[in-house]
């Protein structure tokens, strides 16, 4: 294990120690576990693409040979829940997929589950959240190899229209659904994250370019309506502590404008 705790370490893959201390113990933890099995450790999201900051959640994906046995998945099931009790709050705020290099590699594959730990879990579960083409794309173009080959190596060339096309369905998906029912983003982390996540995603779709949370709200107050501003400038500052703001409602005013900010999104993209 000397190797890789001396490899990350040199690497120093963010401006903080203490991160740095979480991810030498995750990636150290993971190897440990898989064996021969593991191909590589990535970090992605913000802090690949930039902007990233310490209210920033710690994206990261883990690529493997093959699929998780039932013995890896109940052996990982105990090692993030050691890693969750670590004496760093990064450690509370992993969030990364386990995911095989037949389906990293393809972006065609998109939407199979995968083994994924959520910000805030101490428990992987099958999910679709990662395997998505903006993932591969952000792996590929941004990725920060913690150990493993270059992840431009692992992932197909990806053409700029099949990225737009998965944001402008992911937008009208989630965007619908909130629309039908704005209670499902009533609190204050998912109030202000979808504020965020809508001028990303416009933003993306704009440059064709995989963007950060601050990069999208910076444009969209650039190039949206003025009147939008104060909405994402509140939904900005609300980052913080998302294990206490998921648990408190968002307030009316601010719920209420937040569905209005997503109608509007929605068809300037129609338009």
């Amino acid at each position: 294990m000397k190797t890789i705790i001396e490899n990350i370490h040199m690497a120093n893959p963010t401006p903080y120690s203490d991160l740095n201390e979480v991810l030498r113990e995750l990636v150290e933890s993971v190897q440990a576990v898989l064996m021969d099995n593991f191909l590589g450790a990535y970090l992605q999201g913000s802090f690949a693409v930039g902007d990233f900051d310490r209210h920033s959640d710690v994206d990261f994906i883990i690529a493997i040979q093959e699929e998780l046995s039932q013995e890896q998945v109940q052996a990982l099931q105990s090692m993030h829940a050691r890693i969750y009790a670590l004496n760093w709050s990064w450690a509370q705020h992993l969030e990364g997929s386990y995911f095989p290099k037949h389906l990293l590699k393809d972006f065609t594959q998109r939407g199979t589950p995968l083994w994924y730990i959520d910000n805030g879990s101490q428990s992987i579960e099958r999910s679709m959240h990662d395997n998505t083409i903006l993932v591969r794309r952000v792996v590929q173009a941004y990725g920060i190899a913690l150990l493993g080959p270059d992840p431009a190596t692992l992932v197909d060339p990806i053409p700029v229209d099949a990225l737009r096309q998965e944001m402008l369905e992911s937008m009208n998906n989630w965007g619908n659904n909130i629309l039908a029912d704005p209670q499902i983003i009533n609190n204050r982390f998912y109030q202000t994250f979808a504020v965020l996540h809508y001028c990303r995603v416009l933003h993306d779709m704009h440059t064709g370019v995989p963007g950060s949370k601050r990069a999208g709200s910076e444009w969209a107050k650039a190039n949206l309506e003025p009147s939008w501003i104060g909405l994402i400038d509140c939904a900005w500052y609300g980052r913080p502590s998302p294990e206490i703001s998921v648990r408190q409602p968002a307030n009316p005013d601010d719920l209420k404008s937040t569905v209005e900010f997503i109608q509007y999104i929605m068809g300037l993209v129609v338009k």
